[in-house]
């Protein structure tokens, strides 16, 4: 089985290759939507790191975004709890997907997350800056300063372009990217 780390940064379109991936009869895990789960499931430990983002007993992302995307070491203590919990997460997808030719994981942090030993192959979906500040705050209702905050969050696009196999630019029409989705797909055409 190929195992393909499907990444980007936000606002990239990894959401729409996830489900460009689905249609084609690909196995895909969102580790967005894993993580969310955890945190919608109240994991304790987050609770008791991050008592301020408590609303009616579950934490409220949106108050834990507002901290961690300001404090570095808020960042890194969130982190510290939901990464090891997503890599368990993949690893039991892996197990259940194992008579899948190839399965992909939408993991945006990738890097940051140090990950890769989990993946044979990278795909990065790139999408120039400009547009993806757009995009965040057309589609967020991010401000500026918050839109520049999240992205500024991430390792930059242009060192991940370098650690990846395989780069796919998404800076076009949605057409344009299940074009190059397929093409993508053809080319690597797993065994």
């Amino acid at each position: 089985m190929l195992r393909i780390a499907l990444t980007g940064n936000i606002a990239s379109g990894k959401s729409t290759v996830q489900k460009i991936l689905e249609e084609h009869g690909y196995k895909v895990l969102d580790t967005d939507k894993t993580a969310h789960l955890l945190l919608d499931n109240s994991i304790d430990t987050v609770k008791e790191a991050f008592p301020a983002c408590i609303k009616n007993g579950k934490i409220s992302r949106t108050k834990l975004g507002e901290i961690v995307f300001s404090d570095k070491n808020a960042k890194e203590k969130l982190e510290s709890i939901i990464h090891p919990e997503i890599r368990k997460r993949i690893e039991v997808f892996f197990a259940e997907n194992s008579g899948e030719k190839a399965v992909f994981v939408g993991i945006p942090l990738l890097f940051e997350a140090n990950m890769t030993d989990l993946f044979d192959k990278i795909l990065l979906i790139y999408t120039d800056d400009v547009i993806r500040e757009k995009r965040l705050i057309l589609r967020n209702k991010y401000s500026l300063h918050h839109a520049r905050l999240r992205m500024n969050a991430q390792m930059p696009q242009d060192e991940k372009k370098l650690l990846s196999d395989y780069v796919i630019l998404n800076n076009g029409t949605v057409s344009d990217l299940e074009t190059a989705v397929s093409e993508f797909l053809s080319e690597i055409k797993p065994e």
